[in-house]
């Protein structure tokens, strides 16, 4: 199988996991709007945001190193139990040192739900942890497997805790763990790593040099954090949790985009992990950088072209505000496509110090507009904030990746993405049926002409493959 067919059919299995799971979620938003006021489910977001930060100071992102050297060696039964014995070691060890603390910090700081928050956070640690595992062994079905059972969870619960029960944001927090410790159990009897797991095989040599790849990687994980989520914590800080709520709400589409990056990006690591060193290196990277960034364009444009049809249905009344701060975010996401296509790269010739310097860079961009312009702008501040901040690193990585990877974009098709945006974005603002629904004809239209080979050559696949 040629490589880019490889990056395909791993990107494919990915994604139908995935998908299922955020689908979902999204589907879930006329039950958080319709049971939830706008504070409740800002103080859930703002909660759900602190949980992400802590994930990587935890773990000191060792699930990362993990599913590099395990990449390496999947040939190798003996590397694999040390891998893993290595970070069973230190996660247990990283836990229990997290949970002495929190429970500490609980004593002299009111924390809400504190013990719902702590199994909703071991349980993300362990979850991220087993999720490189499975990539790392090559098990994308499992993964996919774990994430749909990770959505259906959600759902169930859900409905169970919030509907049923009435526990509203407490409710939310507690399907969100469940979640998490499905797919943790799933993964840990699928993959058998009970099996893998001997505590004599603890390599220090070996941990020094995973934590090495890893702690650089921490200082990124922070700073993608503040430049993803810092807006909340300001928002909530200068306008309240119920601007928080609004603004959670904004991001909830864009997340469908930011979502879809994920499951790129997870493909992306491990084909560019393989291809690295390829002699037509350059030109398979281009390649996929071109391909990916059409169906991105399309999808984002679509998105904007959806919303003014859709809002209204899954979205309660109380929340109309979000609907303005849309665009500005899809547009950031658009832009994240690019830095994770280069961070990967980055990361697939070991120079995680780099995609954390550039990462920092961002973070203090976003923070600073924040601070300067929220008060003037509000909401828009932290929408533009984010927008700008990713822009501005995208840019960044492009000319300084060069030095490793010559990656050459279609001229013509920035052009065009340009134009699109510029016609959606007016379009979008525009109060018109009429024009809402000229705006997706002519998006959808354009989505099939910039894609027409991808699509063509998707369906033949996938017909061959039911042939078969």
């Amino acid at each position: 199988m040629n490589k880019k067919k490889q990056f395909a059919k791993t990107t494919l299995i990915i994604l139908f996991g995935k998908v299922c799971t955020q689908l979902i979620s999204f589907f879930l938003l006329p039950l958080y709007t319709a049971y939830l006021s706008k504070s409740e489910y800002g103080i859930v977001d703002l909660i759900q945001t602190y949980v992400l930060l802590f994930v990587p100071i935890i773990t000191l992102e060792l699930e990362m190193s993990i599913f590099r050297y395990l990449i390496d060696s999947r040939d190798n039964e003996k590397n694999t139990e040390k891998l893993i014995s290595n970070n069973f070691y230190v996660l247990g060890i990283s836990l229990t040192l997290f949970t002495i603390i929190f429970f500490i910090v609980n004593c002299f700081v009111k924390i809400p739900f504190p013990f719902v928050i702590w199994i909703d956070i071991v349980v993300c640690v362990l979850s991220g942890n087993f999720l490189q595992i499975a990539r790392g062994f090559g098990k994308t079905l499992d993964y996919s497997i774990s994430c749909i059972l990770t959505g259906i969870t959600t759902v169930v619960s859900n409905i169970l805790l919030i509907c049923h029960f009435h526990m509203q944001a407490e409710g939310m927090i507690i399907s969100m763990a469940l979640a998490n410790f499905i797919c943790s159990l799933y993964l840990f009897i699928k993959l058998q790593l009970f099996n893998k797991i001997k505590f004599k095989l603890v390599d220090y040599k070996l941990l020094k040099e995973m934590y090495q790849y890893s702690i650089p990687l921490v200082p990124n994980g922070i700073s993608w954090w503040i430049v993803n989520v810092s807006d909340r914590t300001i928002i909530t800080w200068i306008m309240g949790t119920a601007a928080n709520g609004l603004y959670a709400i904004s991001n909830k589409f864009p997340t469908i985009i930011s979502s879809l990056t994920g499951i790129f990006n997870l493909s992306w690591s491990e084909s560019a992990a393989l291809n690295i060193n390829s002699p037509e290196r350059d030109e398979f990277f281009s390649d996929i950088a071109n391909t990916v960034m059409k169906l991105f364009v399309a999808l984002a444009a679509g998105m904007l072209a959806c919303i003014p049809f859709v809002f209204p249905i899954m979205i309660n009344s109380k929340y109309n505000g979000a609907y303005d701060y849309i665009p500005p975010l899809v547009l950031a996401t658009v832009f994240n496509v690019g830095i994770c296509l280069y961070s990967q790269i980055y990361l697939a010739k070991k120079l995680s110090k780099k995609v954390a310097s550039t990462t920092i860079m961002g973070a203090i961009i976003n923070i600073l507009i924040n601070i300067l312009f929220i008060k003037q702008l509000g909401l828009y501040a932290a929408a533009f904030s984010t927008m700008i901040a990713y822009f501005i690193m995208f840019i960044y990585r492009h000319f300084d990746i060069k030095k490793y990877v010559n990656i050459q974009y279609d001229k013509l098709l920035l052009i065009r993405s340009i134009i699109i945006f510029i016609f959606i974005i007016w379009i979008y603002y525009s109060k018109e049926f009429y024009l809402h629904l000229i705006g997706l004809i002519v998006v959808v239209l354009y989505a099939i002409a910039s894609n027409y080979k991808f699509l063509l050559g998707s369906y033949n696949t996938i017909k061959n493959k039911i042939k078969r």
